[in-house]
């Protein structure tokens, strides 16, 4: 099957979601219309092997209360960052590419993401020799007594207040907190 029709339902998610989403910040705006810019490409912009940029998944885990968040610090790059990745042509929608991601990289079994984006961050890789992560990002939850396991990934996984974040922290990381709590509170309300 051509890359294209592999990830067409993933693009017209991806398209649909960030259309209609109520950016979290001025940047996360601005990402956001650069990523709608880049879908114009067609399904080829969810792949990998799209030189000019890719879009991919993320997630900031949170506890039930909220009262810690779980990051890993990346094999590759050596900074304490959210989990996430790339999609893959299995993805139906981005949400479920971030908590694929997620489950993967923690070992949680039963994390629940919430399908409305918190952050759009663009930065650059070195995938395909150089290339930019179109970076949307979500907020999951972790089920109570939840036991992180350490994946291939990851150097190591771990829990941490959300205003105390390990150093050296990935640039981008601590902006998804503030809209995370937001979603969570939400939930809990709601």
């Amino acid at each position: 099957m051509p890359e294209t029709e592999t990830y067409a339902d993933l693009h017209a998610d991806a398209t649909a979601v960030l259309s209609r989403w109520t950016a979290t910040s001025p940047a996360a705006a601005a990402n956001r219309d650069r990523t709608l810019a880049l879908l114009a490409a067609g399904p080829v912009a969810m792949s990998r092997a799209h030189r000019p940029g890719h879009v991919t998944a993320s997630a900031l885990v949170l506890d039930p209360a909220g009262d810690r968040v779980l990051l890993c610090l990346h094999g590759k790059f050596r900074k304490w960052v959210q989990l996430g990745g790339h999609c893959e042509p299995g993805d139906r929608t981005l949400a479920a590419a971030a908590l694929r991601e997620a489950t993967e990289e923690s070992g949680i079994a039963g994390l629940v993401v919430d399908p409305t984006p918190i952050d759009v961050d663009i930065h650059p890789v070195a995938c395909q020799g150089g290339s930019l992560h179109y970076d949307v990002r979500f907020a999951v939850l972790a089920p109570a007594g939840a036991t992180e396991r350490v994946s291939a990934e990851s150097e190591a996984l771990g829990w941490f207040p959300p205003d105390r974040l390990p150093e050296p922290l990935a640039d981008g990381t601590v902006q998804l907190v503030a809209p995370a709590l937001a979603t969570l509170a939400r939930r809990v309300v709601g």
